[in-house]
């Protein structure tokens, strides 16, 4: 058996899934804000689940928390069939255990200290730290191979970014070899990569570990009253100054000429990774056979559109530059770049432009939607206007900096 082949034997994956997701409220009123659709018919922990899946990696731990139900149930129903038990593959969601002084999570790397038992259990060489909540593809294969490469403790994967829109990232300083020189927290004047002008490595939160000094690393960081306990703010920067830690370069499964990676921590965010889908050449490819998405598909009928009385008056039932998923009905209605979640419907003579609609919103009789994003089951009455008027909006929606409006089933729509 080769290396490449064997590569996984000794490697654990943990996914940080507890994130409260404070930014993205509304959206994380009931669920954490890895469980948060994205896509029509995904959720956004699909895309590092997949990633794992896709690699190769088979043994993954979900550390969750905060309203984790909606997840739980996700994972349960859409992954755990996926691993054959037989075979010592599985995927473990870990709720609080309240080991460590009967508290919850207070960071990162908190989380994964408070869960350090299941190392002890399992005694994996090394361990792979992801986060659940962003966009990307990946192949953790990659990233493990240059790690053991490089002999270190630690890997981190970063993605270049241009320096100039580096400040709002956690930086990277390396020398020409990628060792870490030092993590800098949303940098006024971030360093470049050298050789790359213009270019700066953002940290991606995502970690490869060698067990032992990772174990010893929480340990020391648990007792250390003003530590923030966090993987990128305390725990990489105490490890990498006294022992050499590597970056890896984001090597993007994409396949297109941008790499893509998404943190879609704010609603802007959400909104503007969830719109990059509709173009039509998206940056993002939620159509690739090789490197293939997975989430819970439940039995739907296909996706229709109704009525096509093109004369003046009459209705039509169109969708154009748009994700229409299963049992979404068209009826008479026009959607025009936006996403349409299962079992959506939009009725006649509607008018649903660059927006995402979520499971089972019904969009009444000459409704018009602009630039929104509705949560799950929201009923909008017919004649009712949404992205159109600001201020009335900002009166009864919660309304991005951007200027997206937030629809959820508790706010006034009448």
């Amino acid at each position: 058996m080769s290396r490449s082949e064997r590569i996984f034997e000794d490697t654990v994956a943990i996914v940080l899934a507890g994130g409260q997701g404070e930014r993205l409220s509304p959206l994380t009123k009931d669920r954490s804000k890895p469980a948060v659709p994205f896509g029509g018919r995904y959720r956004i922990i699909d895309f590092t689940l997949s990633n794992c899946l896709n690699s190769g990696l088979l043994r993954i731990y979900v550390l969750t928390q905060y309203k984790s139900g909606s997840l739980d149930r996700h994972i349960q129903l859409g992954w755990s069939s996926l691993f054959s038990a037989e075979l010592d593959e599985w995927i473990h969601t870990v709720p609080p255990q309240l080991r460590v002084d009967q508290r919850w999570y207070e960071g990162t790397a908190d989380a994964v200290f408070q869960n350090v038992y299941l190392l002890d259990r399992q005694r994996p060489k090394r361990v792979l730290i992801l986060s659940g909540d962003h966009i990307y593809k990946m192949n953790y294969r990659y990233l493990v191979e240059h790690h053991l490469d490089k002999g270190g403790p630690v890997t981190v994967c970063a993605v270049e970014v241009p320096s100039s829109k580096a400040s709002g990232f956690g930086i990277l300083s390396v020398d020409a070899d990628h060792r870490i020189l030092s993590f800098l927290e949303k940098p006024e004047n971030p360093p470049e990569i050298p050789g790359r002008p213009g270019l700066s490595l953002a940290n991606m939160g995502v970690y490869i570990f060698e067990t032992d000094p990772l174990v010893r690393a929480l340990s020391a960081d648990a007792k250390n009253d003003q530590s923030r306990h966090d993987f990128g703010h305390d725990i990489l920067p105490a490890l990498t100054a006294s022992m050499p830690g590597y970056a890896y370069p984001f090597v993007d499964e994409n396949r297109k000429m941008q790499p893509y990676w998404r943190d879609v921590g704010t609603l802007d965010a959400y909104y503007e990774a969830s719109m990059d889908l509709v173009a039509v050449n998206p940056v993002f490819n939620l159509y690739d056979s090789i490197w293939p998405l997975r989430t819970y598909s439940r039995q739907l009928p296909p996706a229709k559109t109704v009525f096509a009385q093109e004369k003046p008056g009459g209705r039509l039932g169109i969708a154009l530059d748009s994700l229409l998923c299963g049992g979404v009905v068209v009826s008479g209605g026009r959607v025009e770049r936006s996403i349409l979640s299962p079992n959506v419907r939009v009725n006649s003579f509607a008018l649903v432009e660059d927006s995402v609609l979520m499971d089972h919103v019904d969009v009444g009789r000459h409704a018009r939607v602009r630039r929104a994003i509705v949560d799950k089951g929201v009923r909008i009455p017919p004649h009712c206007t949404i992205g159109h008027d600001p201020q009335a909006d900002e009166r009864r929606f919660v309304v991005t900096p951007s200027g997206i409006c937030v629809v959820n089933r508790n706010m006034p729509l009448e």
